[in-house]
């Protein structure tokens, strides 16, 4: 028996960018309203999708019938009850992100999110989906949705149990690289599009393939594939010139990266790029768990018309953040020197940024829709990163359990899994299974980790896992409480940092800087085209007269140079480590 909303795609104008959709209601309600999404879950901006819909029309027994806007994503049309109804409309998609949708000749993608309106009153009933093939076109399908009856490429007609899970399962059309690994005996599937000849489709198989063991290992017991909230799981990666980020959903994960970060069959060692795109792979696949089945509790029924506030995202994006490089470790794709990098960058993304003795990470998540999604030249002094700051609460958890030798980070992710049966999380179940993993009340801690601003204990919990913190001599715009474009010659200032030198200075965000003098008398100015370059320029002066560009106008400031500025640099050795069995279960049990 068909599914009582049905919907199908035809993708074939690709040169206008247009999907165009038809939706069937068999069973419509009398005035049926219809609506499409103003945001896609994990990605916590309103994006206004409707934007996009153009051209909506409505038929009920052959004949044509009104459709009539309410507000800025929501239609009501003159449907009697009992009686089919026929919606046809189009969406412009040329959106080469991982949130919306994108059609052109060599490619298409799209969330359901951005194509399928939502029938009010029916969202819980089963919808299928068919994609129709195109005409003399060599392009193929790819989703996590349940295929039902489809052509070799992948064409047909896919069925869903409920909207939420309609919207939840990506498609990625096109001319791809495809690849296939079972993982704790679980079928997994990875696209690539826009790759080059060099790509090595085997080498990011194989890599992808410890990543997906590792977390399985972590989340479930030996019998790990009778406990896994999946049958099956897509991986859809689009490699582009410039580009970088991912949006996790219930069985499969859509990627974008640049095209040089992708393994090559002549790569020796493991590039900086890929091992970033590895991090990404990790960071969404971990999000299966974490953020797609335990979530949220205000998550538990997403509502797409509006914003969905919650203070939790420092533990589903932040615990996913640290677990992501460290899952790397463990599955043996990266080196110590290589994790403890990757920690030392997260903890100065931090400590360079004065939000964070501003806001909590706690007020960080509530206002992601405002500040994290919305950044601006004073963003660093107005907030903090929910991903990078949760990061490093979770590894100051996870460091004090395991120097008290009671439990550990991941046994109270395991605990938290079973708790909540996978499904709604609340702050009060993470301090519940604190305390029954160690015996005692953690309100202390998170009260001061995630609902203050005070700095963190890194310092003595990371040394008590033998890693030592050297203070060194920061590079020049984070000495001068800047951060700065250079390009073509130019040092185009982003943002000035509160409390910083430059900011003392008189320095704003959108000057040109272009020359700058010694303050000594007949000091030579110089042009400046690299920050760092003004160590040459001063030798051992801590005062520079800046001339730059505002508006058009030059004005000259003086700048003090402080030297009482530093930057964390981790290192990490087992040698003559009094901690390394510690150190050791931290870094390599699974």
């Amino acid at each position: 028996m068909k599914p009582a909303i049905q919907y199908t795609i035809d993708s074939s104008n690709t040169h206008a960018h247009l999907f165009r959709v038809s939706l069937h209601i068999e069973n419509p309600q009398a005035g049926q309203v219809v609506s499409l999404p103003v945001w896609i879950p994990g990605s916590y901006l309103i994006r206004e999708f409707s934007k996009n819909l153009q051209n909506l029309k409505a038929q009920q027994g052959g004949k044509s019938i009104a459709v009539v806007q309410d507000n800025k994503c929501e239609w009501y049309t003159n449907a009697k009850a009992a009686q089919s109804l026929h919606l046809t409309y189009e969406v412009y998609a040329f959106d080469n992100s991982v949130r919306s949708a994108w059609l052109e000749t060599e490619r298409g993608f799209f969330n359901g999110t951005s194509l399928c309106l939502r029938v009010h009153g029916q969202e819980d009933m089963p919808h299928a989906l068919t994609v129709s093939p195109i005409k003399g076109n060599s392009w193929s399908v790819a989703t996590g949705l349940q295929a039902v009856k489809v052509n070799k490429q992948g064409f047909g007609e896919y069925l869903a149990a409920n909207y939420d899970e309609l919207v939840d399962c990506p498609f990625e059309l096109g001319q791809f690289w495809r690849g296939e690994f079972t993982a704790c005996g679980i079928p997994h599937e990875f696209v690539v599009a826009g790759t080059l000849a060099s790509f090595d489709g085997a080498r990011l198989m194989a890599d992808t393939q410890k990543i997906c063991e590792t977390e399985i290992k972590f989340w479930h017991d030996k019998k790990a594939a009778a406990h896994v909230p999946f049958k099956r799981y897509v991986f859809m990666l689009n490699a582009v010139e410039e580009g970088y980020g991912g949006l996790e959903h219930r069985n499969s994960t859509a990627l974008i990266c640049n095209r040089r970060d992708l393994p090559t069959k002549d790569m020796k060692k493991m590039s900086e790029g890929y091992v970033t795109l590895l991090g990404l792979i990790s960071h969404e696949y971990f999000h299966t768990w974490n953020v797609k089945q335990l979530r949220p509790a205000e998550f538990k029924r997403y509502d797409y018309r509006q914003e969905n506030y919650t203070e939790l995202l420092w533990f589903f994006e932040g615990f996913t953040s640290y677990y992501d490089d460290l899952l790397l470790r463990r599955a043996k794709l990266i080196d110590d020197a290589t994790y403890f990098r990757l920690l030392n960058k997260t903890i100065n993304m931090v400590l360079q940024a004065p939000g964070r003795l501003l806001h909590s990470v706690a007020q960080a998540s509530f206002d992601a829709w405002v500040k994290y999604y919305r950044q601006d030249e004073n963003t660093p002094n107005a907030t903090i990163s929910y991903y990078t700051k949760g990061a490093l609460v979770a590894l100051c958890i996870d460091l004090s359990l395991r120097s008290q030798g009671t439990s550990n980070l991941d046994n109270v992710m395991r605990g938290l899994w079973q708790r909540c049966q996978g499904g709604p999380l609340r702050e009060v179940d993470l301090l519940a299974e604190l305390e029954v993993q160690t015996g005692r009340s953690w309100s202390k801690e998170i009260k001061a980790w995630v609902h203050g601003t005070q700095e963190l204990p890194l310092k003595t919990l990371l040394s008590s896992h033998g890693v030592v913190v050297h203070e060194d001599p920061p590079q020049m715009a984070q000495r001068l409480g800047l951060r700065v474009v250079e390009a073509q010659g130019v040092v185009q200032i982003k943002s000035v940092l509160r409390g910083g030198a430059a900011e003392k200075a008189g320095m704003a965000a959108g000057d040109e800087w272009w020359a700058v003098a010694s303050s000594k008398a007949k000091s030579q100015t110089w042009r400046l085209k690299r920050l760092e370059d003004l160590t040459l320029i001063l030798g051992a002066d801590k005062k520079a007269k800046v001339t730059l560009s505002r508006d058009q106008k030059v004005l000259e400031l003086v700048l003090s140079i402080p030297t009482d500025v530093h930057t964390w640099r981790l290192s990490y050795t087992q040698t003559n480590n009094p901690h390394q069995d510690r150190t050791h279960q931290w870094l390599d049990a699974v």
